[in-house]
């Protein structure tokens, strides 16, 4: 059991350590005050088509967001219980 939970906090580490550098590499979400006018938007809801790296990160980062929050839960878990 002891090992199991080494396991899963060297894999805790490695995933905030990736959350950390996914969240520094994407690009702020506002645009300023040029979009209320309708300034620089690729289409017409401001919204790119098919899948753009910055898409495929938010979407990588939500799916390690999760992951991250349930592997800390069962680390508490398995702390409290021995």
């Amino acid at each position: 059991m002891q090992a199991f939970r080494i396991i899963l906090a060297v894999l805790d580490i490695l995933i905030a350590i990736a959350l950390v550098v996914l969240v520094m590499s994407q690009e702020g979400s506002s645009q300023g005050l040029g979009s209320i006018a309708g300034g620089s938007t690729d289409t017409f809801f401001g919204r790119q088509q098919g899948h753009s790296k910055e898409r495929v990160l938010r979407r990588v980062t939500t799916w390690l967001a999760i992951a991250f929050a349930l592997i800390t839960v069962v680390l508490f878990i398995l702390v409290e219980l021995a």
